[in-house]
């Protein structure tokens, strides 16, 4: 089975968006990160247990052994919760998961690939999990099949032309600082790369997958935060939507 280098998520207005998969080593080398945060934190725990303990030298060992195993899991499902799919080594790495289909990561699906990391481990050293990602074609291990995930590169969008991607003489929505920060706190960094690529991609759309788009859009947006209604309501979907990008990385470069 050839394994894909990107994941490719199509509308239903036809407009298609590619995510860049993580290999297996680079996904390797984020745990192994998370490996040495982990260990941090167990030894931590450990010597916290051994200090108090007063059951004997030998429940303090039983215990470690028990934090190692549940901080393992702990730590997997809470900084992706957290960090929208992320957590420290992937941070580094560069990496999120996100739902293979596209969609927004569900709690659920956090605590099913996590669990399912200690059938991956087995033997030992990753073999079973690495071995699957190996032979699946979007690099997933047994946790991502069952959860309905995949690992990518996290997008690189800091560097953008705001007057070639998202050209606006005014940006009404600036006028509310307190909302735009808001937004900015709600709205991830694979989210604004995606609607960035849209932008950038606009003129390429059919008419009318282009106003379909671009109303789904904004309408996301507009449910994360909403404005005054007199503030939006001049505006169209898509002059709403660069609006948006506009807000969030002007508010970006403004706290630099």
């Amino acid at each position: 089975m050839t394994a894909e280098s990107a994941l490719r998520v199509e509308t239903p207005e036809g407009v298609v968006f590619a995510f860049s998969l993580a290999s297996p080593l680079t996904r390797a080398l984020a745990y192994a990160i998370d490996v040495a945060a982990i260990a941090v934190l167990t030894t931590v725990l450990s010597n916290i247990v051994r200090i108090f303990a007063i059951a004997g030298t030998d429940w303090a060992g039983a215990l470690a052994v028990l934090f190692t195993f549940l901080v393992s899991i702990a730590y997997g499902i809470l900084l992706e919760w957290r960090w929208r799919g992320q957590t420290l080594g992937k941070r580094v790495m560069r990496l999120r998961v996100i739902d293979a289909g596209g969609l927004r990561l569900e709690f659920t699906q956090v605590v099913v690939r996590n669990l399912l990391r200690a059938v991956d481990m087995l033997p030992a050293l990753y073999l079973v999990g690495g071995s699957v990602a190996f032979v699946t074609r979007k690099c997933q291990r047994l946790g991502d099949l069952a959860a309905g995930t995949i690992v990518v590169h996290e997008p690189q969008v800091q560097a953008i032309d705001l007057e070639q991607i998202a050209p606006i003489e005014y940006n009404s929505l600036l006028a509310h600082p307190h909302l735009a920060a808001r937004l900015r706190n709600r709205v991830s960094a694979e989210v604004a790369g995606v609607v960035i690529k849209a932008l950038s991609l606009r003129d390429s759309y059919e008419p009318s997958a282009r106003v379909a788009l671009f109303g789904e859009l904004a309408s996301y947006f507009r449910s994360l935060v909403p404005f005054p209604e007199e503030t939006v309501e001049a505006l169209t979907d898509e002059q709403y939507v660069r609006g948006v990008i506009s807000a969030l990385y002007t508010a970006k470069r403004a706290t630099k």
